[in-house]
């Protein structure tokens, strides 16, 4: 497996991340419609949200493996052990390798979860965020997996033409998800603000959120494109004696800075 010509992508599991990861993949080319399979516990929903990008639903985990070359498991952390082990000889056949998407899950744990029959299983452990759906996600990856050469040169051409692949350490994959899958929620807080704040002094809302929106999407390009530390971004808007700074002054009193942090801290602990 080396190209992505006729790989077929299957989703054990097909909520809000699975379908955010599906549409990226279909809206920017990267594979068709047709060549995604999911299964779900609600077929009637299932059957709603695989129409929308042309996938097909399919009824269990084993149709799934059976039909995918690429084995996405999207169902949550709990449910692996009572739906993915059943089906582990299928996973381990020539041909497949499985991206697990679920919190907490490393591959320790899938060694441990399939014994023996994890010798023969290709696996790379994930955490995504929902802008892959728009082409402007965060995958972060754990470094240690067990792809082949081929397979990882099949998952960077699946995965980056809609994601920053971010590769991390087993014992950061905690951080790392919460930097990158929790706070897009702070942020949607933090563009809710602005949005508020606009409406205040007469902004229509949705001119006020699209402002906003813009906004933190420019400043992480920028951040990305150059590589300064976002303090010299910082420096670079607070003109001395200017309005941005005063504004700056008031968000540290405030206690901005320790609030993100408290935020973090309360998922970690």
């Amino acid at each position: 497996m080396s190209t992505l010509d006729n790989i077929t992508i299957g989703f054990i599991g097909y909520g809000n991340m699975a379908q955010a990861i599906a549409r990226g993949l279909v809206d920017a080319g990267v594979v068709e419609g047709g060549h995604i399979v999911a299964c779900a516990a609600h077929w009637d929903k299932l059957e709603r949200t695989t129409a929308l990008i042309g996938a097909r639903p399919l009824h269990s985990a084993a149709e799934v493996a059976a039909a995918a070359d690429v084995v996405v498991i999207a169902i949550k952390p709990y449910q692996i052990e009572t739906v993915v082990a059943p089906i582990a000889d299928e996973l381990a056949k020539p041909g497949h390798f499985v991206v697990s998407i679920a919190a907490g899950w490393d591959l320790a744990k899938y060694r441990a979860l399939f014994a023996d029959a994890f010798a023969n299983m290709h696996i790379q452990c994930t955490i995504p965020n929902t802008p892959m759906a728009v082409g402007r996600g965060v995958l972060v990856t754990e470094t240690d997996n067990t792809l082949t050469d081929a397979q990882r040169a099949v998952f960077e051409s699946l995965f980056a033409p809609i994601s920053l692949i971010e590769r991390v350490d087993s014992a950061h994959m905690t951080i790392a998800m919460v930097i990158a899958g929790c706070a897009p929620a702070f942020t949607d807080m933090y563009i809710e603000a602005l949005g508020d704040a606009g409406v205040q002094y007469g902004l229509q809302r949705a001119t006020a959120y699209r402002l906003a929106a813009k906004m933190v999407e420019g400043v992480g390009a920028l951040a990305i494109a150059t590589g300064d530390h976002p303090g010299v971004m910082k420096d670079a808007v607070c003109s001395p004696g200017g309005t941005t700074i005063r504004g700056v002054a008031q968000l540290e009193k405030s206690g901005f800075r320790g609030a993100v942090i408290d935020g973090v801290d309360a998922i970690m602990r």
